[in-house]
């Protein structure tokens, strides 16, 4: 196998990439792996895109059955200096799923539920299960996996751990890394190793040796020392932070050292997770949602800390772009009108648990007097019952088709939407926030998590034409200064994948930049893991999907799509 000299420490390169013998990578995998390997040309082209406004086309695809075929499968690409990127089910808005060389999917075969404890409420499973068949199995035992995102049908624990992911009810809940109790994970090498939470005396015999697992060990127990002051001073003090590593997880000595906390948020750019077994909670009791209407949606954000004080389990919230674009959708617009008067700016849908059902409704009374005091929102919709809260929920999880039913190439984009601030900074942060798209001469859907400060705002961008690319820059730029002066993150539950790793040096400033370098160089001496992540990231603009001068084909259809341009604006 012709193997292609790399620096240690940095990420492969696409002159290398280029360089790598496929021919013998193919053979390689088609010998070791127990399950697919695919290298036609369909199965690259469909494994180039995610459901970012990126692309990347891999030089091939495995789909494993087992741990051993993971394993393989990265000592291979390890041996040939080939990168590899993990992937689950491709909901990654950020590019984090796509990546040049191999690519590794585990949705198809490698998606068991191993063991179930349901006195002790955990459970072992393989990464590739999707949330909803995990919930599925669980629900029979009381039980579920808290993080609730809204791609649940189709987002992978896997992708989930490697993300961060959270959810509605994270200010319930928490994130993922609150949930995840040990993984075993594959090495950039190819050997295998188990993250738990280490007593000191197991940290130190877990630093000796030298192995990549015991040079892992020191490097992050060195690091967590070196930077605990930065770490204190750069990491935002909010509740939704999933960009850069997790090292907040280690300079609190009084914590047991856990390695796993590393790995979750981590895009597949450290190790390869093969197995977690993660935390489970109750379902709730009983639940009931208030539906508030506003006349601003400032006055609707303003209104999220006196709602908190009511210890609710989620506040959602939706501006009116994505309420009139239900009005576009018959079904949907029906759905509306059940639960909502007339077009308010905003509504908030708040969710409250209980014990008992008897317990619901005077929290809401409770809560809709406070509003009424402080003379906030206009109209209180009660939904104790189940159908009437299924309507409110379902309409707010149509927002994100909702913000991107625009009929033009110009689209509503992921890019500055997951970044979060303190929920009593939002009001002012999103003014801010709306002038600079304002500013830009665009629009924006606005939606999801007021409860933990962190809203979709998806600017409706045209990244065809050169002009709209620019404009792509420019905001992306414009939100991350903002950010910082409210003390924010730049990703509260999306992550950083190609969208924002370009500005990691800027959020967390050059003395923990060049520490979450170090971490990687530890973990992945060659690069190979989801190059280009959180570190040492391509520019902004490459790996556009379309870019400018693009050509939306427009082929002949039975259907009139006449109002879109066509069906290439659809």
């Amino acid at each position: 196998m012709n193997q292609v000299p790399i620096t240690s420490g940095r990420p492969v390169t696409q002159a290398e990439i280029a360089r790598v013998d496929v021919v013998a990578l193919r053979r390689a995998l088609e010998r070791a792996v127990e399950g697919e390997v695919r290298f036609d040309r369909v199965s690259r082209a469909l494994y180039s895109t995610d459901a970012s406004v990126y692309r990347i086309e891999p030089a091939g695809v495995v789909i494993p059955r087992t741990r051993e075929d993971i394993a393989r499968t990265v000592a291979i690409c390890h041996e040939l200096r080939c990168p590899l990127t993990m992937r689950g089910g491709g909901t990654s808005q950020a590019g984090q799923a796509i990546g040049p060389g191999i690519q590794i999917d585990t949705s198809r075969f490698f998606d068991h539920v191993l063991e179930v404890n349901v006195e002790q409420r955990w459970a072992r499973v393989e990464p590739g299960i999707v949330l909803d068949a995990l919930n599925t199995r669980l629900r029979p035992d009381g039980l579920r996996f808290a993080p609730d995102v809204s791609t649940a049908s189709r987002a992978t624990i896997g992708g989930m751990i490697a993300n961060n992911s959270s959810g509605a009810r994270s200010v319930f809940y928490g994130k993922t890394i609150d949930h995840v109790l040990a993984l075993d994970a594959v090495l950039s090498d190819g050997s295998m190793a188990r993250f738990r939470p280490l007593s000191g005396a197991e940290l130190d015999e877990a630093c000796h040796g030298s192995s990549l697992e015991a040079a892992c060990y020191r490097a992050v127990r060195r690091l967590a020392g070196e930077c605990a002051d930065e770490v204190h001073r750069r990491y935002p003090k909010i509740l939704r932070r999933v960009g850069g590593y997790n090292l907040d997880a280690f300079v609190d000595g009084e914590q047991p050292f856990d390695m796993s906390k590393l790995l979750v948020g981590s895009e597949g750019t450290l190790a390869v997770v093969v197995e977690a077994t993660i935390r489970l909670v109750p379902l709730p009791a009983a639940k009931a949602v208030m539906a508030i209407q506003f006349a601003d949606l400032l006055e609707a954000l303003g209104a999220t800390p006196a709602i908190l004080a009511h210890k609710p389990s989620a506040v959602e919230v939706m501006d009116r772009y994505i309420l009139d674009n239900t009005k576009q959708n018959l079904a949907l617009d029906r759905l509306r009108r059940t639960f909502i008067d007339g077009d308010p700016e905003a509504l908030l849908c708040v969710e409250m648990y209980a014990d008992r059902t008897e317990d619901l409704p005077p929290r809401l009374d409770a809560l809709e007097r406070d509003l009424r005091a402080r003379g906030l929102g206009y109209r209180y919709h009660h939904a104790v019952d189940a159908p009437a809260q299924a309507r409110i929920w379902s309409l707010r999880e149509a927002a994100l088709g909702l913000s991107m039913a625009t009929k033009d190439d110009a689209k509503a984009l992921s890019f500055v939407e997951d970044t979060a601030v303190a929920p009593e900074k939002l009001r002012d942060y999103i003014a801010r926030f709306l002038a600079i798209v304002d500013r830009h001469r665009t629009v924006a859907g606005i939606y999801a998590h007021a409860s933990v400060g962190c809203l979709h705002v998806r600017p409706v961008v045209n990244l065809k034409t050169e002009a709209g690319v620019h404009k792509f820059e420019a905001i992306a730029a414009d939100v991350a200064d903002l950010v910082l002066e409210f003390g924010g993150a730049l990703s509260g539950e999306h992550g950083d994948g190609l969208v924002r790793s370009p500005f990691m040096r800027k959020m967390f400033g050059p003395a923990l930049y060049e520490a979450f370098r170090d971490l990687k160089r530890a973990f992945d001496p060659h690069g190979i893991l989801n190059p280009g992540k959180i570190v040492d990231a391509p520019p902004l603009t490459a790996n556009l999907r379309y870019g400018a001068g693009y050509t939306t084909p427009n082929p002949a259809t039975w259907f009139d799509y006449g109002e879109y341009g066509g069906i290439g604006g659809a």
